[in-house]
């Protein structure tokens, strides 16, 4: 597995990453900020790190290969991404989060930040040439940041704190599954002075890749234990670097991350929202709301909402799939005002749920179904080539006839939307997509259909699909 920037940062194999290689991009993102007029000698840069056993080593190489192209390192410590992003945006700091999000632990990557918010397409393009350009330069092998990380961990408390009245989540019992997401104490410290009971569970000194998008079988297996063994309203947690949410009702089932993009978006009042294809369909459904669909990624999303606040839309806000939430308009709430933080964000979501459900005097599974959304399932397979996960999207791209056949067992395609992956709406409405991960080895296979039944077993015959025709391709 090589460097490369996938759907949300540079991401590799730890051993490829650590030493030379992270010093490289370092050094590269730093002469690409001053070349670009966007930074210079001296400036403020910030470091933060999820809690993997690679990320403190890759940490240090940048803070060095940062220092000796002359800027001043920030340490800001493990603190979620969109805290890091926050301060930047206060600080007028680029910046660079050290994590592999949600992939196994032993890959890693880099987010890069500009002063303004994340890097995109463009700035990985010029990062890119630049870092290929300097390959064999001697790289100082480790280094230090004066320590910003109470300051940034702060910082971003008392924006979520501002989200809601004092106490008003009073009666809650909820669950913080902390496992080893840098947001698990963060939550811990943020629901509770919001007047809820809080559990603390599963935390673990290793690391442990939560997936919010295609939540693992033992970690499903999890909520619904603890759930009723703890009488819990909700249990919510994060990925391994925060920016993406995890929220499960009273009985263990986590919902949606497209629906909590929604619900986040409803509680803010938004009127715009940008959301990749892969987010459910039902979302076009709300009254007031004027959705703007992307390609699958952080950097098309932002791109998206750039451009409708450009074409003059006020309150727009995005989402993904997976949950988290970015807004790139200031939204007034309560006696304050939201800034505009143009990255994906845990804490929204969670407290936007969390808050719906308590007004309206509602259980989290009540919340969930009065949206109505048609049931929209996701999965991956795993290990798959990167090479074989092109060759089946150049076999279904290659004309109607492969099409067909490749899903002669599952139903016929009636349309296809080529904008990320491929996703075919069926004859009988249902809805299939399969699209390669941008961020690892893996095929996602994503459904939709009127009923959980229709769309468990659409998503088994898909993933079933893919994983037969790789087991031919390979022989």
């Amino acid at each position: 597995m090589q460097l490369k920037f996938g759907t949300s940062g540079l991401r590799g194999l730890s051993e490829e990453l650590k030493g030379e290689p992270s010093a490289r991009y370092a050094k590269a993102f730093a002469r690409h900020l001053i070349a670009s007029g966007q930074a210079q000698a001296g400036d403020p840069i910030l470091i933060a790190r999820d809690f993997r056993d690679s990320s403190p080593e890759i940490a240090a190489v940048c803070a060095a290969a940062l220092k000796s192209e002359g800027f001043r390192v920030f340490d800001c410590g493990t603190v979620p991404t969109p805290a890091l992003a926050l301060y930047g945006l206060v600080h007028k700091a680029a910046g660079l989060m050290i994590t592999g999000s949600h992939i196994p632990a032993d890959r890693n990557g880099i987010k890069f930040y500009r002063p303004d918010g994340e890097i995109d397409k463009t700035d990985e393009l010029a990062i890119s040439a630049i870092a290929d350009a300097i390959a064999g330069e001697a790289v100082p092998s480790s280094g230090s940041g004066e320590d910003h990380a109470a300051s940034a961990a702060e910082l971003f408390l008392q924006r979520n704190r501002d989200l809601l009245p004092p106490g008003s989540l009073h009666g809650l019992r909820i669950g913080v599954y902390q496992h080893s997401t840098v947001a698990r104490d963060l939550l811990v410290e943020l629901l509770t002075y919001l007047g809820a009971e809080t559990i603390a569970l599963g935390r673990s000194e290793d690391f442990v890749p939560v997936d919010t998008e295609a939540v693992s079988p033992e970690t499903l297996s999890r909520l619904a234990a603890w759930a009723p063994e703890h009488r819990l309203d909700a249990i919510v947690s994060a990925d391994g670097d925060g920016d993406r949410p995890l929220v499960a009702d009273e009985k263990g089932a986590p919902l949606r991350g497209d629906l909590l993009g929604l619900v986040a978006c409803e509680f803010l009042g938004a009127q715009v929202a940008v959301t990749p294809v892969t987010s459910n369909s039902g979302i076009e459904r709300a009254e007031g709301l004027s959705v703007i669909r992307t390609r699958v990624g952080s950097p098309y999303v932002i791109a998206g909402m750039a451009q409708a606040v450009g074409e003059g839309a006020t309150k727009v806000a995005g989402f993904e799939a997976n949950g988290g939430t970015l807004t790139a308009s200031d939204f007034p709430l309560g006696n304050g005002v939201l800034r505009a933080l143009p990255t994906r964000d845990c804490l929204l979501p969670i407290l936007a749920a969390l808050a719906r459900a308590a007004e309206r005097r509602m259980t989290l599974s009540e919340l969930a179904a009065s949206y109505r959304l048609p049931v929209a399932l996701s999965d991956r397979l795993e290990n798959v080539p990167v090479e074989t996960s092109a060759r089946l999207m150049a076999h279904l791209r290659g004309g109607a006839e492969n099409l067909n056949d490749f899903l002669a067992q599952i139903g016929r395609p009636a349309a296809v939307s080529d904008i990320d992956g491929l996703r075919v709406t069926l004859a009988d409405g249902r809805t299939i997509h399969f699209r390669p991960s941008g961020n690892a080895p893996e095929m996602r296979c994503y459904v939709e259909a009127e009923t959980t039944a229709e769309a468990e077993l659409l998503l088994a015959q898909g993933l079933s699909t893919i994983r037969s025709w790789a087991k031919r391709a390979s022989n």
